[in-house]
C-alpha cells in the first residue's frame, strides 16, 4: 500500500509538466486515470526516438502505471463523461493553455460545485496572470524566460539550454507538492482548492539563491564557467586522463595534502589562494594551475585519492556511466521490472524512499485508450451506451 493509496487522480496533462506530476503520484500509490483525445492522445506519443525507432521516451517516462481513457472534452457527451470522472476523483491535473478548460465549461468553479473536495491543479508556461500569460510554450520557453539559459556555458560564448527538460521537471515537482499540500489541508477543511504552477515560476524558485544575490546587489551573478558564479573557490570541473571530475570545494585544512597530490605543493604558500572565497579571476588562475596535474591521472584514480583525503568530488558521468553506477542501481534510481509481455525492462524508479509506505515504479505506460471501456463500465455506462459514445466520437 503506497502513501497515496485510495487517492484517485484524473490526469489530462500533456508532454511532461502535468504527466510527470501524475507519474510522481502513481509511484506514491495513487490511482491515476489519463484522459486523452481520441485518435491523437498525448502529444508525447508523437515524439519518437527517431523515424526508425518509433518508441516514445517522453510518454513512457511520464505515464507508467496509469490507465488511459480517450474522451473528447470539447463535445457535450465527452464533457459529461469527464464530469463523472472528476466527481469520482480527489485530484484533477492539467497543463493546457490557461483558460482552456474554462472555455469548455470545465473550470474549477464548475467542477467544484459537484465535488467540493476536488484539488484542481493547473500548470502553464508563464503563469495564470498578466499580459502574455496566454502564450503557449514548453520547457525551452521556461528555461529561457526564467533566466536559466543565461547562466550556462562560459563568458564570451553563446548560452545554451540545459540538456534535459529541467523546467518541465521542476514545474511537475511543484505541481505534485501543491497537490499533496492541498490534500493535507483538505483533511481538516473538507474542501479542495485550485493550484497554479508554471514553468517560469518554477525556474525563478529553482534559482532562488542566485536571484537573491541579484536582488541584494543589483549585479547579475553571471555564467557558470565550469563552476558556479556564487561559489568562486575550488569548485568546478577539471579534465582527467580519461574524462572529467567535479571538484566540490577543498577546505583549508585539506589544501596542503591536496596541492601535493596534484603536484603543485607551492600553492599552499601562494597568498592569492589563502582566502576561503576567491575572486572570479583568482579561481580561474587556480584551475589553470590545477589542470596539468589532474590530466596525469584517470577519473577513477582521482576518486581514490580524493576519497582518502576526504575531499568532496564526483565523476562527470554520461548516461551510460550513470546507468551502470552501483549507487544508482543499489538505491533503485533505475530498476528492472517485468512488463505485461513477461519481458524485463529497466525504467527510472522513484527518487523518493519511504520506510512505511514505499514508492513503487511501474513497468509500462498504457496504450492509447487501453482502459476506456473498463473505466466507463466503472462509471455506470452499459455496453450499448459505450457503443453510442463511440459512434458520436465522444470517446
Amino acid at each position: 500500500m503506497g502513501a497515496l493509496s485510495g487517492i484517485r487522480v484524473i490526469d489530462v496533462g500533456l508532454l511532461v509538466q502535468g504527466p510527470q506530476a501524475g507519474q510522481t503520484l502513481v509511484d506514491l500509490g495513487a490511482e491515476v486515470i489519463k484522459v486523452e483525445l481520441p485518435l491523437m492522445g498525448d502529444m508525447a506519443r508523437w515524439i519518437p526516438i527517431s523515424m526508425e525507432d518509433l518508441r516514445t521516451p517522453y510518454f513512457e517516462a511520464c505515464n507508467r502505471g496509469k490507465r488511459s481513457i480517450t474522451v473528447d472534452l470539447r463535445v457535450p457527451k465527452g464533457a459529461e463523461i469527464f464530469r463523472k470522472l472528476v466527481d469520482s476523483a480527489d485530484v484533477l491535473l492539467a497543463n493546457f493553455k490557461p483558460g482552456t478548460l474554462e472555455a469548455w465549461g470545465l473550470g474549477y468553479e464548475e467542477l467544484s460545485e459537484s465535488n467540493p473536495g476536488l484539488v484542481y491543479a493547473m500548470g502553464s508556461t508563464f503563469g495564470p496572470e498578466g499580459e502574455g500569460s496566454q502564450r503557449e510554450g514548453a520547457d525551452l520557453a521556461g528555461q529561457a524566460a526564467g533566466g536559466l539559459i543565461s547562466t550556462t556555458g562560459n563568458d564570451g560564448e553563446p548560452p545554451t539550454p540545459i540538456g534535459a527538460t529541467i523546467a518541465d521537471h521542476i514545474g511537475s515537482m511543484n505541481m505534485a507538492v501543491g497537490i499533496l499540500a492541498a490534500l493535507f489541508a483538505r483533511q481538516s477543511s473538507g474542501k479542495g482548492q485550485r493550484i497554479d504552477v508554471s514553468l517560469l515560476g518554477g525556474q525563478i524558485y529553482a534559482q532562488a539563491s542566485e536571484y537573491t544575490a541579484y536582488l541584494m546587489t543589483g549585479q547579475i551573478p553571471g555564467r557558470s564557467n565550469a563552476g558556479h558564479p556564487l561559489l568562486p573557490m575550488a569548485y568546478g570541473i577539471l579534465e582527467t586522463a580519461n574524462g572529467y571530475i567535479a571538484l566540490v570545494g577543498v577546505l583549508p585544512d585539506k589544501r596542503k595534502e591536496f596541492y601535493e597530490a596534484v603536484g603543485v605543493p607551492e600553492l599552499i604558500d601562494d597568498e592569492r589562494f589563502a582566502p576561503i572565497i576567491y575572486t572570479t579571476e583568482i579561481r580561474k588562475s587556480l584551475f589553470e594551475l590545477l589542470a596539468p596535474g589532474f590530466k596525469k591521472r584517470t577519473t577513477e584514480e582521482w576518486g581514490q585519492i580524493l576519497d582518502a583525503m576526504e575531499v568532496r568530488y564526483a565523476p562527470v558521468n554520461d548516461y551510460e556511466q550513470a546507468a551502470n553506477d552501483n549507487l544508482v542501481l543499489e538505491n533503485h534510481y533505475l530498476v528492472d521490472l517485468e512488463d505485461s509481455s513477461g519481458n524485463i525492462k529497466r525504467v527510472v524508479g522513484s527518487p523518493i524512499k519511504m520506510s512505511g509506505t514505499p514508492s513503487e515504479a511501474s513497468a509500462e505506460a498504457p496504450e492509447l485508450g487501453q482502459h476506456t471501456e473498463e473505466i466507463l463500465l466503472e462509471l455506470g455506462y452499459n455496453w450499448e451506451e459505450i457503443s453510442e459514445l463511440r459512434e458520436t466520437s465522444a470517446i
